[in-house]
């Protein structure tokens, strides 16, 4: 029987942020994970340089059952705190947009350095362990049972993730330990995801594979400007994966794919000039010529511009400013950056993350039900949450 003040279950972002300041205060603490690489989603983030956190963020940038529940853990570990860390570990970064920080280098080099911290308290990394059972003892302590030996400890901290890129090993366990224990999780779905077409869309749209278009993508009074990526059964793209955090099934997207311009004004003053051109060739002056063709094939509008009728104008301004597609539904948990929905933060305290009926056990991260945009968010939501538990276990 291995003895540990602290077992953290799951050696990622967040688990190796509670084990760091864990160990910081003194404590004995134990990473166990069944990966045998540490550190797998954030090797593969930000297309292999990790985007560690954005100095943009606020509470009003992720999505929970309780919106208020987040702001404390983000208010105590701030973005400029984990730059600091990174900064003292000499890691070149930069901001690529939207207060986006990316590694110049590799993604390796958080995991590096997060390991490094690690290993600086003592914190022993238990790797390719499958947890079998936990069990909480009368005393308060708990058993947890691995395929190769069993180990206690006062407190327990689940960061196991979600279900979101399985092929890399995410698995519901954290949420099978918070049901064990009598703690509600709200529905889990895929978020940060691209979006499946209908079979009537995608049988209108199939030609549009490929195409890129700077759009407004909104849904449920949420909305973001950045691009949408029309694929071989979707929409991809950033603008898409936001919207994807705030979509339910039988929502409608609306896109307004000409968002510098109004479209009426625009159109008017060309049917003024009285000019000679296409409508398909004038739409192809502000968006890709390939869904210009597209949009006047649907809209039934062939001709010149002075031949285009008010109904037909009308027609083709309001698919230009108010797209609607109601998807089929998102791509799923295989593509997904994150789940939404988990732990309910009901159970939770805001200030440690420990379970109100269940003292001793923790969860932090993505297993719990706080969900952030697209662009560092759920990173710095990982390093605050592991930050909180550690000052707490």
């Amino acid at each position: 029987m291995l003895k540990f003040d602290v077992v953290v279950i799951g050696a990622g972002g967040a688990g190796m942020m509670c084990a760091i300041h864990t160990g910081r205060r003194g404590r004995s603490v134990a990473l166990v994970d069944h990966a045998t690489v540490i550190g797998r989603k954030i090797l593969i983030s930000g297309g292999g340089r990790c985007n560690f956190t954005n100095i943009n963020a606020g509470p009003d940038n992720y999505v929970s059952n309780n919106p208020h529940f987040h702001k404390s853990a983000l208010s105590r570990y701030s973005p400029g705190e984990f730059i600091e860390m990174v900064e003292k570990h000499k890691i070149a970064y930069h901001e690529k947009k939207l207060g986006q920080l990316f590694c110049d280098g590799s993604a390796s080099q958080i995991v590096d350095m997060l390991v490094a911290e690690c290993d600086k308290v003592g914190a022993e990394f238990l790797k390719g362990r499958i947890v079998k059972e936990v069990k909480k003892e009368s005393d308060g302590s708990f058993l947890i049972y691995t395929n190769t030996e069993s180990l206690s400890c006062e407190s327990l901290v689940i960061a196991t993730g979600g279900l979101s890129i399985p092929q890399i090993g995410a698995t519901g366990f954290g949420y099978q330990i918070a049901q064990q224990f009598g703690l509600n999780v709200v529905e889990t779905n895929p978020a940060l995801d691209g979006f499946n077409f209908s079979a009537a869309d995608l049988s209108k749209f199939k030609e549009l594979t490929g195409v890129s278009v700077d759009s407004l993508v909104s849904v449920n009074k949420a909305a973001f400007r950045e691009n949408i990526l029309f694929t071989h059964t979707g929409l991809s793209g950033p603008a898409s994966l936001q919207a994807s955090l705030y979509w339910k099934k039988g929502d409608s997207i609306h896109i307004n794919i000409a968002p510098d311009i109004d479209p009426v004004r625009y159109f008017n003053e060309r049917f003024a000039e009285g000019s000679n051109k296409e409508v398909k060739n004038i739409l192809a002056e502000i968006i890709p010529r390939r869904l210009a063709e597209i949009l006047c094939q649907m809209e039934n509008i062939k001709g010149n511009i002075s031949e285009l009728s008010e109904v037909k104008m009308r027609a083709i301004t309001n698919r230009l400013e108010n797209w609607q597609i109601t998807p089929q539904g998102t791509v799923g948990y295989k593509k997904a950056e994150v789940t939404r929905g988990g732990v309910d933060t009901n159970a939770l305290s805001s200030q440690t993350m420990e379970a109100k009926k269940v003292p001793g056990l923790y969860f932090i991260g993505e297993v719990v039900d706080v969900t952030g945009q697209l662009g560092g968010y759920n990173f710095q939501w990982a390093w605050a949450s592991g930050y909180a538990a550690g000052q707490a276990v």
